[in-house]
């Protein structure tokens, strides 16, 4: 028998198609997928997912046909590159060179933008827990695995790009600005084609939809305008007040950490929420700090200095990062567990869900990744590698990815065939859905003997296949029939017997293979589940080692590594200060 994934379309088809009989489970599996958020989600905020979730399904058509219109390999891997220049990554590793190349101000009110985004989109997904668009129809394409994990609404990628776009310009524009004419005008339009390069990219990748990216570059765009015309004079506040205000921004922020909804599913949203949220915390205290020394006066010059004086300092700022993490992470793990094993017996302990607690196991593997947000000093050597041959990590997957996507997948599934219950059609598939199948295993016969084949040949074929669909699926598919491959069902397809005829030719070469469109019981949403990546383990040791070890990322980069600077002969900039 062979094995095929189509929808329920509820469209009466031949006599040679038949419905399996319905088997009574112990608990109707449709309802196991619609209840999975009713159980999980306080009644309020379910009823909000609720009202928001038709938004996205009805939106996915309209994207997947958008997608099979464009796609072509060159722009597969441009925007699956471009990608990245919207990930919290990209901005961690090049922040810190700001403040140590004299451009201290614009980088706090980057970091400020980036950190209460990427916070505030995490807070919002988790708090809604809606899916990304279905896939399929859509096809996924990315470099980063943990991206197609996390909620879809809203795109932080969008709110990062345009409120990193939108700060820039309004910086450009002010009347103090030292560039010329032509310069701001290059760069402003640079700034553009950024932030609309990601956005459209989102859409293109089938990582998010319409709504998606509207909601999160409205949020970027808010918190930039903010920043702009409000952050100079809270941060000319903080230095006059001391201390006290100081301490109640930490708090606040601590605060914000603690009340951060708890998500449905196990999704990564909150450890990246947190990550920036030290960020935030230890640029604030070294800021403030760093504002009251001596060393504050010191001037950046990058041609008094000199190019290897300049390179020399961030290689030096780089690896003494590099160096807090690589000692603070482990250590944390190692000392946080039995602290937390004393609050758990004092009931002191706020125990978060998907979070291990430290009663439940003994020791943590040092070698454990507790964020997506930075680099180890392990995945230097694939960086650059990446960076080398940038056209490899891209891939291109089909089907649920997360908790978020198979639940979806199941509930929409379930809706499809309720509806074609109702309509009196008992689930029947439609001659056409038949051949469509037929395809389908061909297609993935194709990809069976595309396995054996050598990785660049692969690419290739797969590359001038998308090249070939993509012409085809303009001309002739209409979003309409994008929305039949929503909530793929299971189809086992019988293969046609062959019987000879009264001179012994065969007589079933053009038969239609029965087709069994099965109930989806417990073993369907068994099927759907195994097919993801399951996450791993997470303790909660893990949501204050992150949110020290960031913090003091920001400490050092903005108060620590500049006084080094001065300390370590041939660095500093203090000869150039002004008697």
């Amino acid at each position: 028998m062979n094995t095929s994934h189509s929808h329920a379309n509820g469209v009466a088809g031949p006599a040679k198609v038949k419905v399996e009989e319905e088997k009574e489970p112990v608990i109707d599996a449709g309802l196991r997928s619609l209840d999975h958020y009713k159980r999980a989600l306080p009644k309020w905020r379910y009823d909000l997912r609720q009202r928001a979730l038709p938004l996205v399904r009805w939106e996915t058509p309209y994207l997947a046909w958008l997608q099979a219109v464009l796609r072509s390999p060159a722009l597969d891997s441009y925007f699956a590159i471009t990608a990245n220049l919207g990930t919290h990554t990209f901005f961690m590793i090049g922040l810190p060179i700001m403040f140590w190349c004299g451009n201290g101000s614009f980088g706090k009110g980057i970091v400020h933008i980036l950190a209460t985004g990427v916070f505030f989109t995490g807070f919002v997904k988790d708090f809604f827990s809606l899916p990304r668009p279905l896939s399929p129809p859509l096809h996924r394409i990315t470099m980063s695995g943990s991206a197609a994990l996390e909620y879809g609404f809203p795109s932080t990628h969008s709110a990062n790009a345009v409120s990193v776009a939108v700060y820039g310009i309004l910086c450009l524009r002010y009347q103090d600005n030292p560039f010329q004419p032509s310069t701001k005008s290059a760069l402003e339009a640079l700034a553009y084609f950024y932030a609309i390069s990601i956005i459209f990219g989102r859409l293109y990748c089938g990582m998010h939809g319409f709504i998606d990216v509207i909601v999160g570059s409205i949020m970027g765009a808010v918190l930039s305008l903010i920043e702009f015309y409000y952050g100079a004079a809270f941060d000319a506040y903080l230095q006059v007040n001391g201390w006290t205000s100081l301490c109640a921004l930490l708090l606040i922020i601590i605060i914000l950490i603690r009340v951060h909804p708890e998500p449905a599913d196990d999704c990564p949203c909150f450890d990246d929420s947190v990550a920036f949220a030290g960020v935030m915390m230890g640029l604030e205290i070294g800021t403030w700090r760093f504002g009251r020394s001596s060393f504050a006066d010191i001037p950046f010059d990058l041609y008094a200095l000199g190019w290897l004086v300049v390179i020399s300092r961030i290689l030096f700022g780089v690896l003494v990062i590099f160096a807090w993490r690589e000692v603070a992470k482990p250590s944390l793990l190692r000392g946080l567990p039995h602290l937390f094993r004393l609050m758990e017996n004092s009931s002191l302990d706020l125990p978060r869900r998907f979070f291990v607690p430290a009663s439940e196991y003994k020791n943590i593997p040092l070698k454990l990744r507790i964020d997506n947000v930075m680099p180890n000093v392990s995945d230097l050597p694939g960086l650059i590698t990446a960076v080398r041959h940038p056209g490899r990590g891209r891939s291109v997957s089909v089907g649920p990815q997360s908790a978020a996507d198979a639940y979806e997948t199941l509930a929409y599934r379930e809706r499809r065939r309720r509806e074609s219950v109702d309509d009196g059609n008992g689930g029947l598939r439609s001659r056409g859905s038949v051949q469509d199948i037929r395809q389908q295993s061909l297609g993935q016969q194709q990809q069976q003997q595309q396995q054996q084949l050598q990785p660049s040949h692969q690419q290739q074929l797969r590359d001038e296949s998308i090249a070939v669909s993509s012409s085809n699926s303009s001309s002739r598919q209409r979003p309409a029939d994008f929305e039949k491959m929503m909530g793929e069902g299971t189809v086992v397809v019988s293969p046609v017997e062959i019987t000879l005829g009264d001179k012994g030719e065969a007589a079933a070469a053009d038969e239609e293979p029965d087709v069994y469109v099965g109930q989806q019981d417990e073993l369907g949403e068994h099927e759907v589940f195994s097919k993801l990546v399951k996450p791993r383990v997470r303790y909660d040791v893990e949501v204050v080692t992150k949110l020290v070890v960031y913090a003091g990322i920001g400490w050092l980069a903005v108060e620590v590594i500049p006084v080094l600077y001065e300390v370590i002969p041939g660095l500093g900039a203090g000869h150039l200060r002004v008697a």
